[in-house]
């Protein structure tokens, strides 16, 4: 004899139509793709990009702020920090007053690449706020905000 629970299929549907992690991670990857393939020809991902932005600073970046901007563990971040070191797009230096932690800041070929992309996400950025139903951007960065 089997204990199994049936979920009723029904519960599925309303899964499926109301969920709103379910429906935020759609819009996510959706965006995700279409940032990817705009900054493609630089060589960048939408993840990239917004990485080196977070660094786009005076002054060098700890490690910590820059992974919780980007809603990220440190571990998470090392391993998004190694490709853009590699290409010599960015650097990791020891923060002279703690010699554990360490400084990130963008290279004079990160600027550029940076510089490069940006016309090109603004012109994305541009396109997807004219997919919003209402066209009210402000109001869905501000109820994102909110769940974050």
């Amino acid at each position: 004899m089997s204990n199994v629970i049936e979920i009723p299929f029904e519960t599925t549907l309303l899964v499926r139509d109301t969920c709103l992690c379910l429906h935020v991670q759609r819009a996510a990857r959706a965006l995700a793709r279409r940032f990817d393939e705009a900054l493609r020809p630089l060589e960048l991902t939408n993840g990239q990009f917004s990485l080196m932005m977070s660094l786009n600073r005076p002054e060098p970046a700890a490690m910590g702020p820059v992974a919780t901007l980007l809603a990220i563990d440190q571990t998470t971040l090392t391993a998004a920090l190694k490709p853009l070191t590699r290409r010599g797009w960015v650097t990791i230096l020891p923060n002279p007053r703690d010699r554990r932690a360490r400084l990130l800041s963008l290279t004079p070929s990160g600027k550029a690449v940076l510089a490069a992309a940006v016309p090109i996400w603004k012109v994305t950025h541009a396109e997807v706020e004219t997919r919003l139903p209402d066209g009210n951007a402000d109001r869905l960065r501000r109820d994102l905000l909110a769940l974050s």
